[in-house]
């Protein structure tokens, strides 16, 4: 376990050594602070307005925070691709990957640690995003139980987003590419959702498939076992396939 603590820790510091981590924060965080804005904006002017006097009504949790957090997944949808794709493919293209495949460490070791890395920078990225409307808590009461289960939603989400990515730039040596095809399945998967959601030819099958279908019922505060069960199988099985596909590159050589 230190070993693989070791790989994590050294992936994150290479992050910040660049000027990409910290560009991808600032411009997600830039974004997703003026959607936040415009949606609180919209519910005091107009939503909170029409809504008074009314009975269970929606309130600021359901129309801006969960909003907010849909936004998320939508826009690290484009944006992982980018985070994943120097991890093996770079190493690849720099010739690094061969010495660090041949070094005394297993390649369990090594998968688990980068992905880590990445995760450790994922939970940066959410917490920075979880201070926005934990501001309003000063000035409203909030749904607590629904911001739990929209942060646990969007870090399972983007951590599938991340174990896909990882699997995809073990596969190729430019790091374009691997941006590409992971950006291709996600959207794919993404597509699935809404055909099986679209009228006259909605299909469960298609919306269990999807992780967007499966990310929702967090958003509406729901925390299905069925949900993270589907989660946790899809990040492992993506990752014994990158194991996997880089063991046998290490029995070839």
């Amino acid at each position: 376990m230190s070993m693989i603590w070791t790989i994590a820790s050294t992936e994150f510091r290479r992050w910040f050594n660049s000027p990409l981590a910290w560009s991808i924060l600032a411009v997600v965080q830039f974004i997703l602070a003026w959607i936040f804005l415009l949606g609180l904006n919209e519910y005091v002017t107009q939503i909170q307005p029409a809504m008074a006097g009314r009975e269970n009504a929606p309130g600021l949790s359901d129309l801006v925070v969960s909003a907010l957090y849909l936004w998320a997944g939508i826009i690290m949808l484009a944006v992982m691709p980018v985070l994943t794709m120097r991890l093996f493919a770079e190493e690849r293209m720099n010739q690094t990957l061969p010495l660090l495949t041949t070094a005394p460490i297993s390649i369990t070791q090594i998968v688990l640690g980068k992905y880590f890395g990445l995760l450790l920078l994922i939970i940066i990225m959410i917490g920075m995003l979880t201070l926005m409307p934990m501001s309003l808590s000063l000035g409203t009461d909030l749904d607590w139980g629904k911001l739990a289960a929209a942060i646990v939603g969007l870090f399972l989400l983007l951590a599938s987003f991340a174990a896909v990515g990882l699997f995809l730039s073990s596969l190729t040596r430019q790091p374009i590419i691997a941006a590409v095809s992971t950006f291709g399945l996600l959207l794919f998967l993404m597509v699935l959702y809404i055909s099986g959601t679209s009228q006259g030819s909605g299909s469960q099958l298609f919306i269990y498939l999807s992780h967007f279908g499966h990310f929702l019922s967090f958003l509406e505060g729901l925390f299905d076992s069925s949900d993270l069960v589907y989660y946790l199988l899809f990040i492992v099985s993506f990752l014994l396939l990158t194991i996997r596909k880089l063991d046998n590159e290490r029995l070839q050589r």
